[in-house]
């Protein structure tokens, strides 16, 4: 069981630090110095992001849900 928890904080150390890489280079996209945008980009970017976001969320709400769910059948 131990395995499988230090794969895990191995592997989430790793994607979590890479995805806030990536979300910080999104952000220097707002520098209007050397970008053009519209209001309308920005909402498809964020409405992604956030999107993507409230996958993973639902991913690990669903694994603890659906562990924590007792079955029991009454008279």
């Amino acid at each position: 069981m131990r395995d499988k928890r230090e794969k895990f904080i191995e592997l989430a150390n790793k994607r979590v630090v890479s995805a806030i890489d990536k979300m910080r280079l999104i952000g220097n996209l707002s520098d209007n110095r050397y970008y053009q945008y519209s209001d309308a980009d920005v909402k498809k970017i964020i409405d992604a992001l956030t999107k993507e976001l409230n996958s993973v969320r639902a991913k690990f709400q669903h694994n603890k849900n659906h562990k924590e769910k007792e079955f029991r059948l009454e008279v």
